[in-house]
């Protein structure tokens, strides 16, 4: 890779995660406690949250990773929450996939359709590549009653208002992992130190079969700011772990996702818990 390249995939890996960090305490936590047992571990992928509208449609958000080598790898549709999403790979191997997923607003009312317009043409004009990634927060902040009114139609859409165009998750390459015998050590060891993980039972979501295991976490609950100085506590971003097993087709190890874990995995943000 070539040396320019490297040093702006770094920088914009750097910029999402510390964005990400400052509204999700939990991952630094836990990011160290996998380190004090002396743990060395990848990021397996990253992943957006956005609106189907310009300049923030998926296609937009994809631009800067694909400048950076970053390359489609496949297309997901999640029928009941109305999204569309797209995963990348690297061309090199040692950097996080990255999952891009948008709202399909058209799927919704009019009034939520209007109000995801309104937000998309709040950010400046020109701003394209990483600097939309970069910017943060996307637009400035919005009314609380903004927020439960997009909250009555979709979870999505309500934390696209509130938090803007930035990671909402980071993930845990859990192949790296030598001190836990596979996810559910992991989990019960997580848990055991206070975090609440999403799900009932084994709280893993997939198997061998499909080739990709994920367990997460809750989102943290954070107090954030609304307009006009309204606070109030909600969820914010969340922790991922995925192991991945090799695919028979290649010998290598599985690169995708899959929709109906992803599908399960995206409720970790929930407000109004399952």
């Amino acid at each position: 890779m070539p040396p320019d390249r490297a040093i702006a995939m770094e920088r914009l890996l750097s910029r999402l995660w510390d964005d990400y960090v400052s509204i999700t305490p939990q991952a630094a936590r836990i990011h160290e406690l996998l380190r004090s047992r002396g743990e060395q571990f990848r990021n397996d992928h990253i992943a957006l949250r956005s609106f189907d509208l310009p300049p923030i449609g998926l296609d937009a958000l994809a631009e800067p990773f694909e400048a950076l080598g970053w390359r489609r790898a496949g297309e997901y549709r999640f029928e009941e929450k109305r999204l569309f999403a797209r995963g990348y790979v690297h061309e090199s191997r040692d950097a996080p996939r990255v999952f891009i997923s948008e709202l399909v607003t058209g799927d919704f009312s009019p009034e939520l359709r209007r109000r995801a317009g309104e937000l998309a043409a709040r950010v400046p004009r020109g701003t394209r590549g990483a600097a939309l990634l970069e910017r943060a927060p996307s637009w400035p902040a919005v009314p609380v009653e903004l927020y439960d009114a997009l909250l009555r139609e979709s979870e999505y859409a309500a934390w696209v208002a509130a938090f803007g165009i930035r990671a909402n998750h980071f993930t845990v390459h859990a192949n790296d992992l030598r001190t836990f015998s596979g996810l559910a050590e992991l989990n019960r060891f997580l848990e055991a130190q206070g975090f609440e993980l999403l799900g009932s039972g084994s709280k893993i979501q997939g198997g061998p079969e499909v080739l990709l295991e994920q367990s997460s976490t809750l989102a943290s609950r954070i107090p954030w700011s609304f307009a006009g100085g309204v606070v109030r506590e909600i969820p914010s971003c969340y922790y991922e772990f995925a192991k991945r097993y090799a695919d028979p087709a290649t010998g290598e190890l599985y690169q995708g996702f899959v929709a109906a874990s992803a599908d399960r995995i995206f409720e970790s943000t929930n407000v109004r818990r399952a």
